[in-house]
């Protein structure tokens, strides 16, 4: 018999292993092997980057949490010790060591590891870790230069600043934007974000230059360097507690449209112009359009829209859906920061999960909605500001949310 356990012991170990070793080679097929397909993770809260939280299913797992890890960090598991509890689970211990992509600020974390088994394969996993060193290793910040960005009162103010070129996207506006989207993410004093532009337009897109100069066998390579950080960075900006406010004027074009799909409520000055202008450059698209856009106008209007390279005013955009109001030229500044700062003193947690519960409901069954929403009224429910604004309603007078 205790030879017999003494062997259960050796392959959970050696399965563990295994774990780690596929995990810092990016061995996908070794993990499908490993994982059971009903694989549980649950992950620190405090996370950088939304990473806290329970993932369900072995490739959300791999996808969100160690896919993100990969995108955001150098950064490798190193076991040093295995313990084997009564229960039959195994408690792996070590420190996560490496550094953040982008910043490069060191990583040195310790790790507790509690995981489950099914003969052969892991069926769960529990991380407990410092959510701080993770945080403080993104906090290596690199300088910007195309984004003025500040942060003041719990409003975080992203305005694009290439005027000369209308805001057109190249390699350090697609960079810049993804160091803010991590700082956000980062940051739990932020409570509403306001995306804009100087200039004449919000953004046109990709900067026809930067094409032209990489036409030919070059231009593959620099689209995926520039797409690669600015998707990143809507994907972070959508999984943001934070609502968004994108102000719009002049012009909105190509990938550019990505920031209107990550933000909760967009105003458009009077004239402004909306299109896609890809096929007129004989390339697909980016920026989470294809994604979106079927979502938001439908499928038909969607590919009027791409194919037939519609151009769309304000007014045009609010009928279809691209927009939620149209403001006087004259307004949109002070109508887009107002509606910020209201939302900014807002209950946050409840936000973030109003957002999320709005943006995964495209892909949810109503089962599978109804379930997220109880569990997210939960969450919520165990917040202060939801303890305060029960207390002020009883009382007849307005909360004052303190976002936690």
């Amino acid at each position: 018999m205790v030879e017999a356990v003494s062997v259960q012991h050796d392959q959970k170990q050696a399965v563990a292993a295994e774990l780690y070793r596929a995990l810092a080679a990016g061995d996908r097929k070794r993990l499908d092997e490993i994982l059971d397909p009903a694989f549980e993770g649950r992950t620190t809260d405090g996370l950088p980057l939304g990473l806290g939280g329970t993932y369900a299913g072995a490739d959300t797992m791999r996808r969100k949490f160690w896919g993100q890890i990969a995108r955001s960090y150098d950064a490798r598991a190193e076991p040093a010790e295995y313990r084997h509890l009564d229960d039959g689970q195994l408690l792996v211990t070590g420190r996560y060591v490496g550094e953040a992509r982008q910043g490069g600020g060191k990583l040195d974390a310790e790790f507790f590891h509690l995981l489950s088994f099914d003969e052969d394969r892991i069926t769960g996993l529990v991380q407990l870790t410092d959510s701080a060193r993770w945080t403080d290793a993104l906090g290596a910040r690199r300088d910007l230069s195309t984004v003025d960005f500040r942060v003041a009162d719990g409003l975080a103010e992203i305005r694009l600043d290439r005027p000369h070129v209308r805001n057109a996207f190249d390699q350090a506006m697609a960079d810049d934007l993804y160091e803010i989207a991590q700082r956000l993410a980062a940051d739990p004093e932020v409570r509403a974000v306001l995306i804009t532009g100087n200039g004449p337009a919000l953004t046109v897109g990709g900067d026809i230059a930067v094409f032209a100069d990489n036409a030919g066998a070059g231009l593959p390579g620099t689209l995926r360097r520039m797409i690669s950080p600015y998707h990143e960075a809507l994907r972070i900006l959508s999984g943001l507690d934070a609502p968004i406010v994108c102000a719009a004027h002049g012009a909105v074009a190509g990938g550019g449209l990505g920031l209107l799909y990550c933000a909760d409520i967009v105003l458009a000055a009077e004239g402004t112009k909306f299109a896609s202008g890809f096929a007129a450059l004989g390339l697909s698209g980016d920026g989470g359009n294809s994604w979106f856009l079927p979502r938001l106008l439908g499928p038909r209007r969607a590919a009027e829209f791409y194919l037939e390279q519609r151009v769309l005013d304000a007014h045009e955009a609010v009928e279809w859906g691209l927009v939620t109001r149209v403001l006087p030229a004259g307004e949109l500044a002070e109508g887009a920061l107002s509606t910020a700062r209201r939302l900014a003193v807002g209950p946050t947690r409840a936000h973030g999960e109003i957002r999320r519960l709005l943006r995964e409901s495209w892909s949810a069954t109503l089962a599978e909605q109804l379930t997220a929403e109880a569990d997210a009224i939960a969450r919520t429910a165990r917040t202060s500001d939801a303890s305060t604004a029960v207390a002020a309603f009883i009382d007849k007078h307005k909360p004052t949310f303190q976002g936690r």
